[in-house]
């Protein structure tokens, strides 16, 4: 075999390697019809010059934008068409201006850094960035069924299945991200996606903080999400996303989050009294399984791994899954 031949042949061996990596992060094999066409798609965006190739230069010339999907702190983000492929993507435009006037250079670059190296079927996979002159962005897999918080709000609250299910995959993920020195800090239903089956993404690593040692003491998130270890200014660990899990699931189940009150100040001292309350329909295993999670040592916090074969998940996912 010729040496033209040999490097051939090892171009479409990396290429399939990369299609079928991909393919796993979307998780849509289940789909009739549409694993195929998908396939179709990425392997045309991956035989793009400038994918996986540092010294290409994208531009926003390789993308049609199509309609806004949403509105982030620094611009907004809109569902787009990779021109040489017609892979469909989320592109995230960040206005330079309002970055540097809010000194998040560091921030972003950082958010950047720890979300490109992260693959995994329920994480949203960031396919490339660049800039120009005014803005900086980033093209990420298109989650077609929008946020998670949009369908809790629809639906009020969610059912002990539905719940279960997202719970799950969300766990899976943070699982992954601490197996990876990542800790994602801002768990919530807002940077909750869902793909064209139904599947849970994980989204949004502005939070987030990589961390060998798995620990942290800066103030990151959402107030109704906050552990009491940061509401006491403490070093934190990665258990800090197991909190946040718990307080996901009873927001899912009831609708609203355990310890929302009129004030910042009255939540927090709800969180640090962990003034946990049920709703009547809440069953006793989905009791027990958020029980586990919203606990205020957090070294005695449920780990991801006994969370997935918790009774509650089994019962309403895993064994329905299998």
């Amino acid at each position: 075999m010729g040496k033209k031949n040999r490097l051939r042949l090892e171009r479409q061996k990396k290429l399939q390697k990369q299609v079928d990596d991909h393919m796993k992060t979307l998780n849509i094999a289940p789909v009739p019809g549409l694993a195929e066409n998908t396939r179709e798609l990425v392997t045309k965006m991956m035989s793009h010059p400038g994918y996986n190739n540092p010294n290409y230069k994208w531009s926003l010339d390789d993308f049609e934008l199509g309609k806004r999907l949403g509105r982030g702190a620094f611009g907004r983000v809109f569902l787009a068409r990779e021109r040489r492929s017609g892979y469909l993507v989320a592109v995230k435009t960040l206005l330079k201006k309002d970055v540097v006037e809010e000194g998040s250079e560091r921030d972003i670059l950082h958010e950047i850094e720890i979300h490109s190296h992260l693959k995994h079927p329920n994480i949203i996979q960031m396919l490339c960035w660049f800039h120009d002159s005014h803005r900086i962005y980033i093209v990420s897999d298109y989650a077609g069924q929008g946020a998670v918080s949009q369908h809790l709000k629809d639906a009020g609250r969610f059912d002990d299945q539905r719940s279960a299910k997202y719970i799950y995959q969300v766990a899976a993920a943070l699982e992954y991200c601490h197996d990876n020195h990542v800790i994602h800090r801002d768990i919530k239903p807002e940077n909750l996606l869902l793909d064209v089956v139904g599947d849970v993404k994980v989204a949004d690593f502005g939070a987030s903080k990589h961390s060998p040692s798995l620990t942290a003491n800066s103030f990151r998130g959402t107030v109704d999400y906050i552990p009491p270890e940061m509401v006491e200014v403490k070093e934190y660990t990665y258990l800090v996303d197991n909190w946040c899990l718990g307080i996901l699931c009873y927001e899912f189940l009831h609708g609203y989050p355990p310890f929302e009150a009129d004030t910042s100040a009255e939540t927090f001292s709800r969180i640090r009294m962990r003034d946990l309350h049920f709703d009547e329909h809440i069953n006793k295993k989905a009791k027990d399984f958020i029980s586990k999670l919203i606990v205020l040592n957090q070294k005695k916090r449920m780990s991801l791994k006994d969370a997935m074969k918790h009774p509650w998940i089994m019962e309403n996912y895993v064994n329905l899954n299998n």
